[in-house]
């Protein structure tokens, strides 16, 4: 069985807006001269112009080593931030993880349960200055989002390691975004900054237990720790009338027909921006079951099944770039159009547009695995299926 369990954040009020504490990490190697650089700086400038005078912004820039551009302030004085911004010039190699360190350390400054702490990275090229494997860069983002930072990631140009980018953003529940051109990154900075500037919770928690005999099997797009009957999943933040959801695959043990009971005990505990105060939800999930195939059709849940379809797709997704990476193109093009022949069953049969996207996008994926192709694809890729995973809106 497939449990859903789905959070929409309430509608913010323009004047409510959370304060925020956010620093821009800005990759300023060698590789980034010309446009890069240009559009990066635009980007920053868009961004000074979307916070307000108590919110509190940074700029730290990294080549072969990383430097605070402009340190953790509030940004009353716009017009100074923005001059201190358009001095940024490139050159170097590509001290990323030094770069988001020392972002965290000027977060950390004012780092407040009342504020959104973020993190926005931008590189064009491969770490190649200090750690710079995904496993250490993962583990730099889980230290972040244990401290309620979360790192959103913009991948610039086709020389990034996605792998890497991807990792960094998943564990602290950030953003992540491939742009493949220079003049995309305004565009993703200002989807961001509409993100930052509506989250209406944090430190999100979702418990769910099972009543006894109901085993939990595995939470499908999210990590989770499961300990016997209970899952734990974290979520950094929700936004304003977005939806984030856990989904998670049970075993129910056999019951008899007509009969109805209890399967799990769902637990929500979150702090509610709009009131700083922490706030619980609670609710019991119960099943009935019936012998009657006729009825299970009538009776599923389209809402949850097309949940669970998306997730498993993706998974088959990574299988086929798995295959990819190993040099079996043959056989990750034909795991991908099963797979877009089985999501179009699918949305078919749950009548469901986001199925169907899905499926073009497999199709497309298998299209696009020869050599000349693939450097571009595979950012692509791993950039859908974050977004399929994290339910990430842009």
């Amino acid at each position: 069985a497939y449990l859903r369990v789905g959070l929409t954040g309430f509608r913010l009020q323009q004047e409510k807006v959370v304060p925020v504490n956010v620093a821009l990490v800005i990759d300023k190697s060698g590789s980034m001269r010309g446009e890069k650089i240009r559009r990066a700086k635009e980007a920053a400038i868009m961004a000074i112009e979307r916070v307000r005078p108590d919110d509190i912004i940074s700029v730290v820039t990294y080549s072969h080593t990383a430097e605070i551009l402009l340190p953790a302030t509030k940004a009353t004085d716009k017009k100074s931030l923005k001059t201190v911004i358009k001095k940024l010039k490139a050159g170097g190699n590509t001290a990323l993880y030094d770069g988001v360190e020392k972002g965290a350390k000027e977060v950390d400054k004012f780092l407040d349960q009342k504020r959104v702490n973020r993190i926005v990275l931008v590189s064009d090229g491969l770490a190649n200055a200090g750690p710079s494997t995904p496993a250490e860069l993962g583990r730099l983002g889980a230290s972040l989002g244990q401290k309620n930072i979360a790192v959103t990631t913009i991948g610039l140009g086709l020389g990034y390691n996605e792998d890497l980018m991807t990792q960094l953003a998943e564990k602290s529940d950030g953003n992540h975004a491939f742009a493949e051109n220079a003049k995309e990154l305004a565009s993703f900075f200002d989807y961001e900054f509409g993100d930052i500037l509506s989250v209406v919770a944090q430190e999100v928690v979702v418990t769910i237990i099972g009543v006894e005999g109901v085993r939990p099997i595995r939470v499908l797009g999210r990590e989770a720790e499961i300990q016997g009957q209970q899952i734990s999943v974290k979520l950094n933040q929700l936004y304003s009338q977005q939806e984030k959801y856990v989904l998670v695959e049970l075993e129910v043990p056999p019951t008899k027909a007509n009969e109805e009971r209890q399967i799990v005990g769902v637990a929500v505990v979150y702090r509610n921006m709009e009131t700083n105060t922490t706030e619980r939800l609670s609710s019991l999930i119960n099943a009935n079951f019936t012998d009657s195939p006729q009825l299970v059709k009538e009776k599923t849940n389209a809402t949850v099944m097309t949940a669970a379809i998306e997730q498993l797709a993706v998974e088959t997704n990574k299988q086929a770039l798995q295959l990819r990476d190993e040099g079996k193109v043959q056989e990750a093009r034909k795991l991908l159009l099963d797979n877009a022949n089985k999501l179009a069953e699918e949305a078919a049969r749950y009548d469901s547009p986001k199925l169907e996207e899905l499926k073009e996008l497999n199709m497309d994926d298998a299209d696009n695995l020869d050599e000349d192709k693939w450097a571009k694809q595979r950012k692509s890729m791993r950039r859908q299926q974050y977004k399929w995973q994290n339910q990430q809106t842009y």
